[in-house]
């Protein structure tokens, strides 16, 4: 394993992994950080710490103590505020970097992770590969910083969870790839959200709309009421990271009390 200064290359994809795993997951017993620090010619304990001082630079992280930024070098903090709000030029650039570790082409690497089948040729090809890039990266972070858990059940079966916008994403492209415009949502709350059958408000309470149930309201069972009655003016579960932004949530949450 190298044991000289990291590189830039280096950090850039340990931030790309970092927000796109659970943060309380790297470990150096964990096989993901072992294949990740074969990669990049770095022991897996090096790769912990790596991440724990990238974490730091998040204010959410470091009021709760986490990261190290008294041991961080500059070029930790030269890669952070390159990419930080800048999500979708990390997840293109880290994804270059990866398949140039591997010794692959771009699209060899990526279908290890993303189906590329049925892609159209040329332009429209690349453009349809960068698509999918931001969107896996805004769903893998998404719910990793809800450490897989709906904001609003806590349910944490992952084939039940999807990555919802707030805002959506035809209707703000600068917002697209950012974590702080997501919602780990199971499917049934990241439909009524979308259709504002429920809404959030820009300080976290969750409203439930009188529309929700339908037209036949006698048909929907007691016991069903009653919890989604018990979700009405309650708090979100937070993430661990990326809390949602504030604005992007009044902007859906006007749209809900319309």
């Amino acid at each position: 394993m190298a044991r000289d200064n990291w590189t830039e290359e280096q950090i850039t994809v340990v931030l790309y992994e970092y927000c796109r795993n659970p943060f309380g997951q790297f470990s150096a017993t964990k096989p993901f950080v072992k294949e990740l620090g074969l990669l990049l010619g770095r022991t897996p304990s090096a790769i912990v710490r790596k991440v724990g001082n990238l974490a730091g630079f998040y204010p959410q992280m470091k009021a709760r103590g986490v990261g190290g930024l008294g041991h961080t070098g500059k070029l930790d903090e030269i890669v952070w505020n390159k990419y930080f709000g800048h999500w979708d030029k990390l997840a293109i650039d880290a994804e270059v970097l990866i398949a140039k570790y591997k010794q692959k082409e771009l699209e060899e690497s990526l279908t290890e992770t993303i189906d590329l089948n049925k892609l159209p040729k040329g332009k429209e090809r690349k453009q349809e590969v960068t698509r999918r890039i931001n969107q896996e990266f805004f769903r893998r972070t998404v719910l990793s910083s809800y450490n897989n858990y709906c904001c609003i059940t806590g349910i944490n079966n992952k084939s039940l969870l999807e990555a919802g916008h707030i805002v959506g994403w035809i209707k703000d492209e600068a917002n697209r790839t950012n974590p702080q415009n997501g919602l780990c949502l199971n499917v049934l709350f990241h439909k009524a959200y979308d259709e504002n059958l429920i809404g959030i408000s820009p300080d976290y309470e969750i409203f439930v709309s009188d529309e929700f149930y339908g037209a036949k309201l006698e048909n929907v069972d007691v016991s069903t009421k009653e919890y989604i009655n018990s979700i009405n003016h309650r708090k979100l579960i937070m993430p661990k990271r990326f809390l949602p932004d504030r604005d992007l949530l009044a902007i859906h949450f006007d749209k809900y009390c319309k």
